[in-house]
């Protein structure tokens, strides 16, 4: 779909939503348009700036600034426990270890399997510094 701000010889604005832009041109050729305001089929395209949408997956200074807070605050009182995670997870859980805050690493499948058990677990948005290069 393709938005289209619209402006009618009288200088009324509004907008319309297209298949394309052959499908707005058929629409407007054949009488299928008229202005929101004053009903006249004398239509057309407004020039505007295209929507390009900033990259998604950069982050900002400030992203970069709360993970490395989360990250402090996740070692200074969390015990690591590395690829034990899931069995850790799993023994607090089911009462056989004392409860305690904890992070490591799980595969896909032993995380899918602790969440669908109920175990509390959440991803976090690093990697261990033991993991780090």
């Amino acid at each position: 779909m393709i938005h289209y701000d619209l402006r009618c010889n009288d200088g009324h604005q509004f907008d319309g939503w297209f298949a394309s832009s052959s499908a707005f041109e058929a629409q407007r050729d054949g009488g299928h348009l008229q202005c929101a305001v004053c009903g006249t089929g004398e239509v057309d395209r407004v020039l505007m700036a295209p929507g390009v949408p900033a990259k998604s997956n950069r982050l900002t200074g400030n992203e970069k600034t709360d993970i490395e807070k989360l990250r402090a605050e996740v070692e200074a009182n969390s015990d690591y426990v590395g690829l034990r995670f899931a069995d850790e997870a799993r023994a607090m859980h089911e009462g056989r270890s004392e409860s305690r805050s904890i992070y490591g690493e799980a595969r896909i499948a032993d995380a899918r399997a602790l969440a669908e058990d109920g175990v509390p677990i959440a991803p976090l948005p690093f990697i261990p510094k033991q993991k780090a290069n």
